[in-house]
């Protein structure tokens, strides 16, 4: 029984993986969609939504794909979005 349960999870691990790898994109083109319409957004919250937004995009790029997701709703929380 312990033996189904562990192989189980093992299974959903590697099949979450792809799905937060694709994820992480579909993010990041929403963050430059919200940049681009929002004309009002000061310049220190562009700032930092873009220094969020790099760092996402860095962290995916790593293999990091939870942290990028966590990085990129900040950004995207900031955007009001």
């Amino acid at each position: 029984m312990i033996v189904r349960t562990l192989a189980a999870a093992t299974v959903a691990v590697f099949l979450a993986a792809p799905a937060l790898a694709a994820t992480c994109p579909a993010i990041i083109g929403q963050i430059d969609a919200a940049l681009a319409s929002t004309p009002g957004l000061s310049d220190d919250v562009k700032a930092e939504v873009v220094a969020l937004r790099d760092k996402g995009e860095q962290e995916h790029n790593e293999g990091k794909h939870d942290q990028s997701v966590e990085t990129l709703q900040q950004a995207m929380q900031l955007l009001g979005q």
